[in-house]
């Protein structure tokens, strides 16, 4: 369910009940439709996200991270200037619509105490964020010219008018009579004509209202008794706000789907999980979507580089396989040299092929030629190509090796970058890559250093044994110089995927704590938990060799699971406080 308005009303209450009286501390913008204000309200400091964004508008409280942009934009210093330490008098809907005005007193530059709005609206791709003062636009987060528009320009320094008002009810002014007559002259379908006259109605909330009033989500007006639906309908719109009980609306598969303002009867009631606030309803349903398609979007062009460095070195491998080939034919090549020196008499003038004997077996040996050459060219030629040979045996194979080495970086990135929750992941991934010369080094202005290394998945098992997941091969390195010997060590077998660590602290490993283990590295693999073969062995057979990039490692004394993991099993995993998957 979209962001109607009768989800908007709700909003407004919690925000108006939390927000009046409170102090605005911090302005962030973490993305460029999207503002974050930390305001300290009521003893206690609360974030509000404010996100225009057309496919996940809304606004709510938040307690996720989000990391700003590395330059604040022109719209989130203008938001600084004017709305820091200045007082939220309070949060109101407009017309019962999509529209919300945040009410906020602060300074100006002359020391003045002024009034200054923000008005959100939540009208899909036309949704916007504007900062007002004394009805004059200082800024929004979407300007919108005359050629864009022919009704409203919004831009800085226009007057700000409010979107064009529609002909409906607002649910607070809502009387049996005018909906009566109104409903009448629509007809039809009753939820169609419900979102048609009554203001921030979407469909599924009309089809809502309509079951709870007539027992039917779709029914038709003609069958109703007009006159008492409408008493029930004005009774229930003016009784909206006593109804505020949110509710998370999950798939069966656990995954968030929708956020509700009070438990809906014409969903599944075993879906719908009680929630602290709409807030935290909304919060969880966007924040796990909207982080990843903000990391795609940031690593897209990342994600294709790493696919043509693959590419790249998968057709180099194939060429150093090739001369490899080519080599072990090397004493093919100095036979056939020596054989055409010996017999250089048997070789006819423009010969392209002679069968000579061959003095290390006693057979004959078939010798191609060049016409153009001599017997004994085409002999200097066979031993160039002995020499060759001889040398690229010598070097194909350490090549070989490490253009492996190089396929194994670059899948462990490729699949580090599905798992990467924040950029700081995103930089751990790069850091092996540059140390490799895999990809090039950023320069002195791009470069940000981290605040801290990133954590891995904290995990613990049924009985009680912690299990530590790496999500990338700086952390897996980490993970590995920090356990224990006696530790055990999981890996899903020949794919990139995460080190596993279950600290035993000198137990002996259950079967069910093993199983878990095994399920996390199973999971956290390319294998995406589908029968997934796991190696497991002891921390302390497990070596890094020297000179090989982050979280490459040989192992001994290695058994083998074969695991399948659905996502339902690490769901149901307990994990430790402070880390999410």
């Amino acid at each position: 369910m979209a962001l109607d308005g009768l989800t908007l009303g709700f909003i407004a209450r919690e925000l108006n009940d939390k927000l009046a009286g409170g102090r605005v501390d911090r302005v962030q913008q973490p993305e460029k439709d999207m503002v974050v204000l930390a305001i300290r309200a009521g003893g206690q400091n609360h974030r509000l996200l404010i996100n225009a964004n057309p496919t996940g508008t809304r606004l709510h409280l938040t307690d996720k991270p989000y990391e700003s942009l590395p330059e604040a934009p022109v719209f989130c210093m203008l938001m600084r200037k004017h709305l820091v330490s200045g007082r939220v008098l309070g949060v109101s809907q407009l017309h019962g619509d999509r529209l919300l005005r945040i009410d906020i007193s602060a300074y100006d530059d002359l020391g003045e105490l002024r009034e200054k709005q923000l008005y959100f609206e939540a009208m899909g791709r036309h949704s916007n964020l504007s900062l007002v003062q004394d009805g004059i636009i200082v800024d929004c987060l979407r300007h919108v010219t005359d050629d864009m528009s022919r009704v409203r320009r919004m831009l800085p320094g226009a007057a700000f008018q409010l979107p064009p008002a529609q002909d409906k009810i607002a649910p607070e002014e809502a009387e049996a009579a005018a909906l009566c007559a109104r409903l009448a002259a629509e007809g039809g379908r009753a939820d169609k004509a419900l979102a048609a006259v009554v203001s921030g109605l979407g469909a599924a909330s009309a089809r809502e209202l309509c079951l709870r009033l007539a027992g039917q989500e779709q029914p038709q007006l003609k069958e109703l008794n007009l006159s008492a639906f409408c008493d029930a309908l004005a009774g229930l719109l003016r009784g909206l706000p006593e109804m505020n009980d949110p509710q998370l609306y999950v798939e069966e598969t656990g995954v968030p789907r929708d956020a509700l303002p009070f438990p809906f009867l014409s969903l599944p009631r075993a879906w719908q999980q009680p929630q602290d606030s709409l807030s935290a309803a909304l919060d969880t349903l966007y924040y796990e979507r909207d982080r990843r398609d903000r990391l795609t979007q940031r690593t897209s062009a990342f994600r294709r580089s790493l696919k043509t460095a693959e590419e790249r070195t998968l057709k180099k491998l194939a060429i150093q396989e090739e001369e490899m080939a080519q080599a072990e034919r090397m004493e093919e090549h100095r036979v056939a040299g020596e054989l055409l020196t010996a017999y250089a008499h048997l070789v006819g003038r423009g010969a392209t092929e002679v069968m000579l004997p061959n003095y290390y077996d006693g057979a004959e040996l078939k010798v191609t030629l060049d016409p153009a050459l001599t017997p004994a060219q085409n002999a200097q030629r066979y031993f160039k190509k002995y020499r060759k040979a001889a040398v690229a045996r010598r070097t194909s194979a350490q090549q070989r090796e490490n253009t492996l080495r190089e396929l194994t970086l670059l899948g462990d990135a490729l699949y580090a970058l599905e798992q990467a929750d924040t950029m700081q992941d995103i930089g751990e991934i790069k850091e092996p890559l540059r140390e490799a010369g895999l990809i090039r080094r950023e320069t002195r202005a791009k470069q940000k250093r981290p605040d801290k290394a990133g954590q891995p998945l904290r995990y613990r098992s049924d009985d009680g044994f912690e299990i530590q997941v790496g999500k990338n091969s700086l952390q897996n390195e980490r993970l590995l110089k920090a356990a224990q010997g006696t530790d055990l060590w999981l890996h899903a077998k020949d794919m990139p995927g995460s080190h596993v660590i279950v600290s035993l602290q000198g137990r002996e490993i259950s079967d069910a704590a093993l199983l878990q283990a095994a399920k996390l590295a199973a999971w956290y693999s390319r294998g995406q938990g589908a029968a997934v073969p796991v190696n497991y062995t002891l921390r302390k057979y497990v070596k890094k060799p020297s000179g090989a990039p982050a979280g490459f490692v040989t192992f001994t004394g290695e058994k083998m699971l074969l695991v399948t993991a659905a996502e339902a099993d690490i769901r149901a995993m307990q994990q430790q406080e402070g880390e999410t998957a």
